[in-house]
């Protein structure tokens, strides 16, 4: 005798559209902001979550340059690059980096918490990040989204 079998539901690319969300970093806590703006690209905050498919949305991070970070790390964190130079390797502290390029600081904390294959890749591209409050997608009509930080 047969049960009935539960059926999982397994999100189609085509059957998928990404909304798009406007985030103010403006004092907010920097790896707290980053999981979240993870979870929204990665779409493991909708009920159609499906791993091999993209199933998350844009997001546009405004006021960059007034995260936070905790405790001492504006001088002892750093970033680590390498100009493919001999003796090419660059190191920049969170302070610099900060000054010259405060994006960066969430791109990368965002993408490091993204999955690490073609995936992921295509995810970080949905991520849009602006130093001030201006950003360039008023015509994708973006809603706000308050994000729950202490």
């Amino acid at each position: 005798m047969r049960s009935a079998a539960m059926k999982s539901y397994l999100a189609k690319p085509d059957e998928i559209e990404g909304d798009w969300h406007l985030v103010d970093a403006d004092g907010k806590t920097l790896g707290r902001l980053a999981t979240r703006l993870a979870t929204i690209l990665m779409g493991k905050h909708k009920p159609t979550y499906t791993p091999h498919v993209i199933t998350g949305d844009y997001v546009v991070v405004v006021n960059a340059e007034k995260v936070k970070l905790s405790g001492r790390k504006m001088e002892q964190k750093v970033y680590d690059r390498y100009t493919y130079y001999t003796s090419g390797r660059k190191v920049d502290s969170v302070a610099k980096v900060m000054a010259k390029h405060p994006e960066r600081i969430i791109q990368s904390a965002v993408r490091r918490m993204l999955p690490k294959n073609k995936l992921g890749r295509q995810m970080i591209k949905r991520l849009k990040v602006y130093r001030g409050s201006e950003h360039p997608h008023q015509a994708q009509e973006p809603q706000v989204l308050e994000l729950v930080t202490k």
